[in-house]
């Protein structure tokens, strides 16, 4: 059995000393957890939040890590930086980076076997537009993107996906519990072709577009959705804590 995952990405929300508040307020609400439950945040609050998260069962989660050691990339953040203050997981691909900051299915894939050399657990998004769904295009481009963005991963369990359409996020547009699992047999199916088909199965997969407290018990019951990357409902302590909370 996969054991679901539940993450939040807070983007860029949060000062330091309002994130440090928030996990204090999601820690008592999760703790009797059946999944794994991981904060994403802002690079300027790891430090704070690392510290608060001492003695929780909540794992922290940063949102980028650069492919380089060391090295005059500024603005960017290594591994090692992240490994110091007790990161566990990286958020790497998500649309947001792709769409404004350049990122491409090359530069997901050196900074995902960077974060895996490292002892991190990339948590690398992948999903179609508006667009490219309408047009018949979403197995063509997920395949695209797990093929090269996933290139040259030793051990695949590893890793963990998160679909994320990227028309369903930040919009309030959900796709459809049987849409999302659907198209995650179908990302699973292709780690299948491309990996091996037992590496595959115990692949977790999350769900990442507007997962909330009204519909994560439909999507969590899906047998293909091992999770969900949370936006806009992780900045909420009761609103998070309800989708960590889903099989209750």
């Amino acid at each position: 059995m996969r054991k679901p995952i539940i993450a939040g990405n807070w983007k860029m929300n949060n000062t330091a000393s309002e994130g440090v508040a928030l996990v204090k307020q999601i820690a008592p609400l999760v703790k009797e957890a059946n999944c794994d439950v991981v904060v994403c945040v802002p690079a300027i609050d790891i430090p704070a939040v690392s510290e608060a998260l001492k003695g929780t069962n909540i794992a922290l989660g940063a949102e980028n890590v650069h492919f380089a050691e060391k090295g005059a990339f500024t603005g960017e953040i290594s591994a090692a930086m992240l490994l110091e203050y007790g990161v566990k997981y990286v958020i790497i691909g998500h649309s947001e980076r792709r769409q404004y900051f350049g990122e491409t299915d090359e530069t997901v894939n050196k900074r995902t076997l960077t974060a895996l050399k490292a002892g991190l657990t990339p948590i690398v998004c992948i999903g179609e537009s508006l667009e490219e769904r309408e047009t018949g295009e979403t197995e063509a481009v997920l395949f695209e993107q797990i093929k090269v963005g996933l290139k040259d991963i030793e051990d695949i369990k590893e890793v963990v996906i998160a679909y994320e359409p990227v028309w369903a996020i930040g919009t309030g547009k959900t796709a459809t519990a049987e849409q999302a699992n659907e198209t995650i047999a179908f990302i699973r199916k292709t780690i299948g072709e491309l990996f091996c088909p037992k590496c595959a199965e115990k692949v977790r997969i999350q769900y990442g577009g507007s997962m909330n407290a009204g519909n994560c018990k439909e999507l969590m019951a899906m047998e293909e959705i091992d999770g969900g990357l949370i936006g806009g409902a992780s900045l909420k302590a009761p609103d998070f804590a309800a989708i960590v909370n889903f099989d209750k």
